[in-house]
């Protein structure tokens, strides 16, 4: 017979406070009824999406004091002084690329002999993630595309999506509109592109090939979807090789000019690393033809496939300017702006939903690897145990020297 498991939901600490869950009330009695021997716990907290009173109404317990737990489910960073020792911790803990600013979150979980398993790098054998908020980011990130080219024109107007109840207000509130006959370029492949792919298609905006967006005049909205063939080119190489492309992005430029001249709203889902161009230089935007009026940038990396992202934005305030004929930046909205949407927690939009679907696949995927006595999946995503880096992130050692 298994020994009994206590895992508790802990409250989010970081600031500024996420709403997200790992387990909704449903799926934490869901994992009861498919595990006799879990036990859950919630620790108490005010503003996660789903309300104490909603874990209770289903038999789940409510404390104020969790430290008894034997795993700790959380979402974002467990600020350093709310670590208890000899812990099991999964979060997305933003340390695999030595990120200056969890250096320190990072020595403490060592120095507290917490065994960490990092949401992040839980991967199928294909390198695939298990689990991630993505989806639910673009279909926000694209949400609030239209929101801010409706302010920018004074065409429409669409309430912010965290004032929605759930995804199908704001797909109901965004069906609503009227578009114009403007061109819209969505890029990348993951679940970013993917959830932003899945609302331009609900929204029943015409899809169009490459060719046809750069050369056919429409008198309707039309959307283009460009991976990684589309975006970049070698300067010798004259057939698409995703393999080198992955093993020698730093060779690759951009292939996107020709599309800056004919887009009105860009949609960006890519996944960018610092090896790649930018799609376009700040200098381009000062182009007479450079017709880019509003980014949604979703993957949101500060100064990178999007130059003009100089920093992520809030929920609360969303849109930068970047004042294309003085180069600089401004004030959104602004006679010469091209405004971007930079916001760095799109999911937190949308809480519950992009809960939810993050739980499911907690429930089908994750949580039956942590149970069992051996598992790949679990071992290769956990960065330390007992006081030590594992062999897979020896790599962090100087990080936390």
């Amino acid at each position: 017979m298994q020994q009994p498991i206590l895992i508790a939901l802990i409250r989010e600490r970081k600031n500024p406070p996420d709403n997200r869950v790992a387990l909704t009330p449903v799926q934490c009695v869901a994992l009861k009824n498919r595990f006799p021997m879990v036990q859950v716990v919630i620790e108490s907290c005010a503003t996660r999406c789903f309300s104490d009173e909603a874990y209770e109404e289903v038999g789940i317990e409510v404390r104020t004091d969790v430290s008894k737990a034997d795993i700790m489910l959380g979402i974002k960073e467990v600020p350093k002084e709310f670590l208890i020792p000899q812990k099991t911790y999964l979060f997305f803990s933003h340390t695999i690329k030595k990120q200056p600013y969890n250096q320190l979150l990072l020595k403490e979980i060592i120095k507290k002999q917490i065994r960490l398993i990092d949401y992040e790098v839980l991967k199928w054998e294909t390198g695939q993630r298990v689990l991630g908020f993505g989806r639910f980011a673009g279909i926000v990130g694209a949400y609030n595309g239209f929101l801010t080219f409706g302010k920018k024109t004074g065409l429409f107007h669409l309430n912010p999506a965290w004032q929605s109840i759930d995804y199908s207000e704001i797909l109901s509130n965004a069906l609503s509109i009227k578009l114009p006959p403007i061109k819209i370029a969505l890029t990348g492949g993951g679940r970013v592109a993917q959830g932003a792919l899945d609302f331009l298609r609900s929204m029943r905006i015409k899809e169009v090939t490459p060719q046809q967006f750069l050369s056919v005049q429409y008198t309707q909205p039309v959307f283009v979807h460009l991976n990684s063939p589309d975006l970049y080119c070698h300067p010798e190489k004259t057939h698409w090789d995703t393999h080198f492309f992955y093993d020698h992005h730093n060779e690759y430029q951009s292939a996107f000019d020709s599309f800056t001249r004919v887009t009105d709203i860009l949609m960006n889902g890519i996944f960018w690393t610092e090896d790649l161009p930018a799609l376009f230089s700040k200098e381009d935007t000062g182009r007479e033809d450079f017709k880019i009026q509003v980014i949604a940038d979703i993957s949101c990396d500060v100064e990178g496939s999007v130059p003009i992202t100089y920093e992520a934005t809030t929920i609360q305030n969303p849109v930068i300017g970047w004042d294309k004929i003085n180069q600089k930046v401004c004030k959104p909205f602004s006679e010469n702006s091209i405004d971007v949407m930079a916001v760095g927690n799109l999911p937190n939009e949308l809480p519950k939903d992009a809960s939810e679907e993050f739980g499911e696949l907690m429930l089908q995927h994750v949580l039956p690897a942590l149970f069992a006595e051996k598992s790949t999946l679990i071992e290769k995503a956990t960065i330390c145990v007992n006081g030590n880096l594992t062999d897979n992130f020896e790599y962090l050692s100087d990080y936390i020297a």
